[in-house]
């Protein structure tokens, strides 16, 4: 078979992966872009070896789902997890925060996390502040080996990730996988981006 051929069957595979990462990140409790487009690999029974579409082809999916089954859940969520993310950037102000992720993004699925960029001297000077403001939370694996730890923790019932960068860190430019400039927001860029979003009337 020549290349040629082969290039509609990548295609539509790639598209159907991107369909069903997208479902798995808006209903079942999935965050990670790259665990859905696995998963949704393995349950189309397609060999490890198939090409996955990339961040923005998934993101472009669930944006489309999210407005043809939750349109009137989706500002609502992104509302209330915004605020959630505001509320905690004020607390941890001290250490420099940045809300990124899908919350950020607007595409935050039904069990999606917040993901806070914090920017202290030390990683130990965050745990301590948490400790001494008496919050509980754990260590989970850091996505990015550029991330000296990443302190989970329960924030009005959304899980919050405090991904904690060394402080020089704060002026680098992050990139997705796909080579796109990773967005993040400082606390007033959160702050008016909750004016702007309409919730539907019921």
């Amino acid at each position: 078979m020549s290349s040629r051929q082969e290039r509609p069957s990548n295609s539509q595979q790639r598209w159907r992966i991107a369909v069903l990462a997208a479902r798995l990140l808006a209903e079942e409790g999935i965050s990670e872009l790259a665990l859905a487009k696995r998963k949704a690999a393995r349950r189309l029974g397609l060999p490890e070896s198939t090409p996955l579409p990339d961040d923005l082809e998934v993101e472009a999916e669930l944006l489309s789902y999210q407005r043809l089954f939750q349109d009137q859940e989706q500002p609502e969520r992104s509302v209330r997890l915004l605020r959630t993310a505001a509320r905690l950037m004020v607390i941890m102000q001290p250490f420099n925060p940045y809300l990124t992720g899908a919350v950020l993004e607007g595409i935050a699925g039904r069990h999606a996390e917040i993901d806070i960029q914090l920017y202290p001297d030390s990683a130990k000077e965050v745990e301590i502040f948490l400790l001494n403001e008496r919050f509980d939370y754990h260590h989970s694996l850091p996505r990015t080996e550029r991330a000296e730890a990443v302190l989970t923790m329960l924030a009005e019932d959304t899980v919050a990730n405090l991904v904690i960068y060394p402080r020089h860190e704060e002026r680098v430019t992050f990139r997705t996988r796909a080579g796109q400039v990773r967005k993040r927001a400082r606390l007033d860029a959160v702050i008016k981006l909750l004016a702007t979003i309409s919730v539907p009337s019921r």
